[in-house]
């Protein structure tokens, strides 16, 4: 392969491999709290990165997902909400991977 190609097979395996997950919570919420403690121990194995937003204070936020939280995206496209069910969750972040 010359360096382009390497460079592109590169891109493509980060793609992949690189996810987000966000999870929108607020301060003080138990439920959340268990939720990302879960997804952190699932960091290592699964590839992905944790975003927390709190949507303390953001009336939109507030709207979309008050009585919802935490509630977890993949890459910006909503999973869950509540509870983080293992293998739902690895399920769908193996579903939204072979998607990219």
């Amino acid at each position: 392969m010359g360096k382009s190609a390497d460079s592109e097979f590169s891109k493509q395996i980060d793609r992949v491999t690189s996810c987000t997950v966000t999870v929108y919570t607020r301060h003080g919420c138990h439920l959340c709290h268990v939720a990302i403690e879960l997804l952190e121990s699932m960091t290592a194995e699964l590839d992905f990165v944790i975003e927390k937003i709190y949507i303390d204070g953001d009336v939109k936020l507030e709207e979309l997902y008050g009585e919802q939280i935490p509630v977890i995206h993949i890459d910006g496209e909503h999973h869950d909400f509540f509870r983080v069910n293992p293998e739902r969750f690895r399920s769908s972040l193996e579903k939204h991977r072979r998607r990219q």
